[in-house]
């Protein structure tokens, strides 16, 4: 049966068909091995639909509608120009701006493609003019908007509180102090690159020009604080935060800024609309391949298999990064969110791992698989956009993927880097 499940996978995927068709092929393929027939098969369809059900997916396409605003208006040119003004002096400056621009405004975005858009649009031709080198350029761009997956609000680690039974406000702390650790050193690489190439900087900035940099980026800076301090001050849930987002973005692009108008924001809707359509397909075709594979115990035989039972707690999770961080270089990170939480998840009750911390180091996998050959879909993002070939792209990524795995090993050994701020606001 679970060479039957997954041949099934494996040949629709080479076929080249969209990845819920082969999600949902052999969950039926499956149901039909385990139930002798289609009889039941409504049971498989109610499995589809609970797992879309759950109220904290309605932030999903909340956050992805707010982003979809700040990229059409202003927002994110304003908290980019914020940056530029305190570190565009500074030895590698423009390219460190370009990693915090991304931690910005992924910290009001949650979304890796997203931030590719709005920040390397802009970024990539003052970085070229300055003197770095193109694929040094699209590497820091496509890697450093892996922070947005980790920073909140994080689109993948709704997914995986909702799969899981985590947290996701939890979540959302636990992913601030990993993704502040790859800024920096992405800002310290950066450095060194522009003092090994001998990149000129930029002028420094006048406190005026500065100040004004900072007043302009007030408003966009309320997202995060919006956010953060909504769902850590009582006001909001997470799901709550997500529309109280949208009304936010709303106002700011439109009757303060005064930058898209009711035409755009029925097409940035239209886009939502489209989005929000595949990720939920993908939930709730994930959600049955889940019950079907849970049912044939296809996850206890693959655990057994690798001789995970006789694991301590870093072999597990060494495991586990493993197996996400290839499952996103092949397969959108979302599904491999879908169907590998429901395989760990037994291993990662019994074993009494902090379900937090797992959920952290899944979403820094997935994010770092996202942006790594062969298909990383921020990759695609980049080639589409900036329209550069494929080897391009990539032939600067290796540096950063070693620092993004250095971090999760970090993770691994010293869990309090993302269980801090997490654990200080439940003493508090």
């Amino acid at each position: 049966m679970t060479t039957a499940i997954l041949g099934t996978m494996i040949v629709l995927l080479l076929l080249g068909f969209p990845m819920m068709v082969p999600l949902i092929v052999a969950s039926v393929v499956g149901f039909v091995a385990i139930f002798g027939g289609i009889g039941h098969l409504e049971t498989l369809v109610q499995q589809v639909i609970a797992g879309i059900q759950p109220a904290s997916l309605i932030a999903v396409p909340m956050f992805i509608f707010a982003a979809e605003i700040m990229t059409r208006g202003q927002s994110a040119g304003r908290l980019i120009d914020v940056v530029m003004a305190f570190l565009g002096h500074v030895k590698g400056g423009l390219a460190i701006s370009t990693a915090g621009a991304c931690t910005m405004f992924g910290a009001v975005s949650g979304s890796t493609q997203a931030t590719v858009v709005a920040v390397g649009g802009p970024m990539r031709p003052r970085l070229l003019k300055a003197g770095y080198s193109d694929s040094f350029t699209l590497a820091l761009i496509v890697n450093a908007s892996d922070i947005a997956f980790l920073i909140p609000p994080s689109i993948g680690m709704i997914i995986y509180g909702v799969v899981s039974g985590t947290s996701i406000a939890e979540l959302f702390l636990a992913g601030i102090g990993p993704g502040l650790l790859i800024l920096v050193m992405f800002s310290i690489y950066s450095y060194v690159y522009a003092v090994r190439h001998d990149v000129p900087t930029e002028p420094r900035m006048p406190w005026p020009d500065r100040l004004r940099a900072v007043r302009r980026a007030i408003w966009p800076m309320g997202f995060p604080v919006l956010i953060i301090g909504g769902i850590y001050g009582g006001v909001f849930s997470p799901t709550e935060a997500a529309a109280a987002c949208v009304l936010y973005a709303l106002v700011l692009e439109m009757l303060v800024f005064r930058q898209v108008s009711p035409r755009q924001l029925f097409a940035t809707a239209k886009s939502t609309g489209l989005i929000t359509a595949v990720v939920f397909i993908l939930v709730g075709a994930g959600a049955a391949f889940s019950y079907v594979i849970s049912f044939a115990q296809i996850p206890q035989e693959i655990l057994a298999g690798i001789g995970i039972d006789g694991m301590g707690p870093y072999g597990v999770l060494f495991t586990i990064s493993i197996a996400f961080f290839i499952g996103c270089m092949f397969v959108d990170p979302i599904v491999v969110i879908l169907v590998l939480v429901p395989i760990f998840a037994p291993v990662v009750q019994a074993t009494g791992l902090d379900p937090v911390l797992v959920g952290t180091i899944i979403t820094l996998q997935v994010a770092i698989g996202s942006a790594t050959p062969p298909f990383g879909c921020d990759i695609f993002t980049a080639i589409a956009v900036f329209r550069r070939p494929y080897w391009e792209v990539i032939r600067g990524t290796p540096p950063f993927v070693i620092m993004l795995l250095t971090v999760s090993v970090l993770l691994i050994f010293f869990p309090q880097i993302a269980l801090f701020l997490r654990d200080l606001s439940i003493d508090g």
